[in-house]
């Protein structure tokens, strides 16, 4: 079960919503085993973001999945991730961070695993 976060510095209007939410559904995919049905999105925007003291046009994007993934997977996702928000919401790529967590214990259906 993948949780991801995505903080943006701007406001979205319902559309650009839609299209970010489809857009990391697919992308999701991309890591091994993990797939758009189990995805938890949240997405933060319109607030307050400031890089270097200023408020400006960045993104944070935070995924945490559970076991390990591939350098690979993780690569890619990163590659395709910060390529889509530039191409889409005009963030330069050097205005954009991205983390990826491994976990090997998660809790789900109620239960610690």
């Amino acid at each position: 079960m993948p949780y991801l976060a995505i903080t943006l510095g701007q406001r979205l209007d319902a559309a650009q919503t839609q299209k970010l939410k489809a857009e990391f559904g697919r992308l999701i995919a991309i890591i091994p085993g993990k797939s758009e049905p189990d995805l938890i999105l949240r997405i933060h925007e319109g607030g307050s973001v400031f890089m270097g003291g200023e408020q400006t046009s960045c993104a944070y994007i935070d995924l945490r999945v559970y076991t390990k993934t591939t350098d690979e997977a993780k690569k890619r996702f990163t590659r395709e991730a910060c390529e889509f928000l530039r191409r889409e919401f005009a963030i330069p790529l050097e205005r954009q961070y991205l983390t990826i967590s491994e976990h090997q214990n998660w809790g789900y259906d109620g239960a610690w695993h």
